[in-house]
């Protein structure tokens, strides 16, 4: 089969043959595959530098964590790849899989999911969104920041506040459920209107201590915030001064593979996954792709989608 193939971390994936994979337990199933999604979190596990990378193999790995594929039935679905996604055929969890509605294209079905785990079980999980609670969305202008304004919406938002620095794509998620813009500047902080009840953070680094000054409390009773740090395009760490979380009621805590609990896996699968397909059938839910194709791997891997889109590998 043809796949994209990794030999070395941080070189560029290679298209090439390479044997197709074989289920190793009960829980496999082998699968063809129709559409994958190049990611942040792909890229930073090709690299070596995620903290879930695995060591190199002596004849390369297919890379790709999870797709749109065909069962043997010919049912279509999106499902968690046991073996590398980014090729002709791979090897799938059966317990993580869910259906694809028929009017819902490869490519978003491709690309709508990691933005799903980005932003719902942030808001869901971590956050504990309740109706009428208002939103800072910090670095809204990615893909996934498009896709945490919309369902910060539909579980019931009042008002969503978003940052970010690509100022077309910014202004555009206005038409997507934002109610406030805030162009990310030096002082962006000084335009925060709060309080807010939940912060969802993409970015980390200055900007998270930028947000996090002005959440600081002068010695009486303060709003409750639950600041949720999902991604750090920003940067890794940040200087955190101690009074603010002795001054504030501050709910601080992260949202990533291994900070939800089984049972929120399961919920992702079996509920959250499956809804907002529906939503983006019904055109509820805007995405937007960019689909390239396998064999110009090499080339597109490290091309730079603009607008808040995804990248999306048709094979």
């Amino acid at each position: 089969m043809k796949a994209a193939v990794l030999y070395q971390p941080g070189e560029l994936p290679q298209y090439t043959d390479f044997p197709a994979p074989a289920p190793q337990n009960e829980n496999e199933i082998a699968v063809d595959v129709k559409a994958v999604a190049i990611k942040h979190i792909d890229k930073s596990v090709a690299s070596g530098k995620h903290y879930s990378s695995e060591a190199p193999k002596e004849n390369g790995r297919v890379i790709g964590g999870d797709g749109i594929c065909l069962l043997p039935d010919g049912t279509r679905v999106y499902a968690v790849g046991a073996s590398g996604m980014l090729a002709e055929k791979a090897t799938i969890e059966k317990n993580m899989i869910v259906p694809v509605p028929d009017t819902l294209d490869d490519a978003t079905a491709a690309a709508l999911p990691n933005a799903v785990i980005g932003a719902a079980m942030a808001l869901r999980f971590k956050a504990n969104i309740q109706q009428g609670d208002t939103v800072l969305i910090n670095g809204a202008t990615g893909f996934t920041g498009r896709i945490a304004v919309q369902i910060a919406k539909h579980y019931g938002a009042k008002r969503v506040v978003a940052t970010g620095r690509n100022l077309a794509s910014l202004n555009e998620l206005l038409t997507l459920g934002a109610d406030e813009i805030i162009p990310l500047s030096d002082d962006f902080h000084t335009q925060l209107n709060g309080p807010f009840d939940i912060v969802i953070d993409y970015l980390w680094g200055h900007t998270a201590e930028k947000i996090l000054s002005t959440l600081k409390g002068k010695g009486r009773f303060t709003h409750s915030t639950r600041y949720v740090s999902v991604g750090s395009m920003a940067g890794d760490t940040i200087t955190l001064s101690s009074a603010i979380l002795r001054s504030v009621d501050l709910q601080l805590s992260g949202s990533g593979l291994g900070a939800w609990p089984k049972q929120q896996v399961g919920l992702l699968f079996s509920e959250i996954l499956p809804e907002m397909f529906e939503l983006a059938a019904k055109g509820k839910l805007v995405v937007s792709t960019t689909t390239v194709k396998l064999k110009d791997i090499s080339t597109l891997w490290d091309k730079d989608v603009s607008n808040g889109e995804r990248l999306v590998v048709t094979i």
